[in-house]
C-alpha cells in the first residue's frame, strides 16, 4: 500500500517538477520526491504490508499429523 502511495507521490513531484512550480509553504518537486523516499524505505521495512493471514490458509510453523 506505502509503495503505491510513493509512486503517487513521486508522479506529483515529478509535475511539479515538469511545470516548475511550487506549491504553498516552499513545497517543490524536491518535497515530493523526500516523502516518496520515506514511504518506500517504510514499505521495504515492512510497515504498511499485508499480512499473511490475509491472504488465506497458511498458517505457518509446522502442523502434527
Amino acid at each position: 500500500m506505502l509503495a503505491i502511495v510513493a509512486a503517487i507521490v513521486f508522479g506529483l513531484g515529478f509535475l511539479l517538477d515538469l511545470l516548475n512550480a511550487r506549491i504553498a509553504a516552499g513545497i517543490s518537486g524536491t518535497t515530493f520526491m523526500l516523502l516518496g523516499l520515506t514511504l518506500l524505505a517504510l514499505h521495504q521495512a515492512g510497515i504498511g504490508t499485508a499480512s499473511i493471514k490475509s491472504y488465506g490458509g497458511w498458517r505457518g510453523g509446522r502442523t502434527r499429523r
